[in-house]
């Protein structure tokens, strides 16, 4: 039985996922004391001060962010893949993965100092973001990223690595919950050649089982609108699309079919 390099990238990144959550559980549980306010004085975590409180070295604060950044990748390589609605931008993406970062590093500035509480508080509320989320999942995937970041920054590095191995189950059994209805995008392609690979465009249409109707066609642009399946994952089929740079399509872009008035 062949397996094809979609399952093959999806099964990768079930190992890569799994076994960086394990690592998180097992480290913040062999080693409780390593990222944890109370972390001991010694060369690499910093010296102990007069009130009692340790500076941690930079190291051990950066390995803190290096961790809620993997997190923040993993959630949101599975988001995508699950993302039924309508494509994951990349903006998203970054934001999801960033947003992640962010909550670590609130609370490493933050650590136990009530008054650093109020002031981030103060500047966060200055702060306006006016960047409208459509789908509520999304939302509530920002928000959890946010709260696993902040524990990375409190040093709860097992809970972060349960957390995030919880959220990504959830997320895949999440999938078959509700109605899978059709999904319907406008999908832009453009060749670099002079002959548009209509075969090609075609051919994974049928092995996909997309349903198509060009809407605009010149010699190198065509844009259709397709009717897919929830479960057929948009990523990978870009990746079909754009064939590693030999298939003569040069761009892939999918958008919501605007609405009729």
């Amino acid at each position: 039985m062949l397996i094809s390099n979609d399952d093959r990238r999806g099964l990768f990144r079930l190992m890569a996922g799994a076994a960086l959550c394990a690592s998180m559980v097992w480290g913040g549980m062999r080693f409780p004391e390593l990222m944890g306010s109370a972390a001991p004085s010694g060369p690499l975590l910093g010296a102990q001060g007069h009130d009692g409180t340790v500076a941690l070295h930079p190291f051990a604060e950066a390995l803190k962010l290096v961790i809620a950044a993997l997190i923040g990748w993993l959630i949101t390589a599975v988001h995508k893949r699950y993302h039924r609605d309508r494509p994951l931008t990349r903006s998203m993406e970054h934001a999801q993965i960033l947003l992640c970062v962010a909550g670590a590093l609130i609370m490493m500035i933050i650590g136990n100092n009530l008054a650093r509480a109020f002031g981030i508080a103060g500047v966060t509320g200055i702060v306006r973001f006016r960047t409208p989320v459509e789908d509520p999942k999304d939302i509530i995937i920002l928000f959890l990223l946010i709260s696993l970041g902040m524990s990375v920054g409190l040093g709860a590095i097992a809970v972060a690595g349960l957390g995030a191995a919880f959220l990504c189950l959830f997320l895949m059994l999440l999938n078959r919950v509700g109605e899978h209805k059709p999904r319907s995008f406008i999908l832009a392609l453009s060749s670099d050649g002079a002959e548009f690979p209509t075969g090609h465009v075609q051919n994974l249409f049928a092995a996909y089982g997309v349903e198509f109707e060009p809407r605009e066609v010149s010699r190198s642009n065509v844009k259709y609108l397709v009717t897919l399946a929830p479960d057929v994952p948009l990523e990978y089929l870009s990746d079909q699309l754009l064939g590693g740079g030999f298939s003569g399509i040069k761009s892939v872009t999918w958008e919501a079919p605007k609405k009729s008035a």
